[in-house]
């Protein structure tokens, strides 16, 4: 999954949150200019990586797009597309609009995506915005409870398509088992 929004509205902070990591956090714009990929954690199944990617601005030149090409490509390479806005900034529909407009100028208009609506502890109006935007998740990054009720939501995704299958092979299927072992050493299989 990547983490998109408009610049400054606390990707970063989501992002060390899921990933128990390091990440960058500071109050600029374009802090996060380098791709960051960890894992959610705790690891769920099947595992999940997070991407934090640039900031989007209102007005990005496409020579600016194209210099933020190996970051913005991870949103095409998403499987979710978590969008984060702030939602204690007065302008916050126009910023869910211009990165709505960047995503579907790179082509990433067909990823599904999760609106989450950020640091609800500086302002916003939770019932406003939940009658509005109905399977939004409204929260702050800085409270443990709503960062679990986030990752609840991403694993939920996630897991909607599993199946849980059991196999029996023939004592002679020794290929099948060592392709079997060797899915399961790679994090593609969780017990066999």
């Amino acid at each position: 999954m990547a983490l998109v929004g408009y610049t400054n509205a606390g990707k970063s902070t989501l992002m060390r949150a899921l990933t128990a990591s390091e990440a960058l956090v500071a109050d600029k714009l374009f802090a996060t200019l380098d791709t960051t990929v960890r894992a959610l954690q705790p690891e769920s199944v099947p595992r999940v990586l997070v991407s934090d990617t640039v900031g989007f601005i209102k007005n990005l030149p496409h020579g600016l797009v194209a210099s933020f090409k190996s970051t913005l490509d991870e949103a095409l390479e998403a499987s979710l597309l978590v969008h984060v806005v702030d939602a204690s900034d007065a302008g916050f529909e126009r910023q869910i609009a211009v990165t709505e407009e960047v995503l579907d100028e790179i082509g990433a208009e067909g990823v599904p995506r999760l609106l989450v609506f950020n640091k609800i502890d500086k302002g916003g109006e939770e019932a406003a915005l939940r009658a509005k935007h109905p399977d939004c998740v409204v929260m702050s990054a800085k409270r443990e409870g709503d960062v679990a009720g986030l990752r609840e939501a991403i694993v939920a995704f996630f897991q909607r398509d599993l199946v849980e299958a059991e196999l029996f092979l023939p004592v002679g299927a020794e290929t099948a088992r060592a392709d079997l072992r060797e899915l399961h050493g790679a994090g593609g299989a969780h017990g066999y």
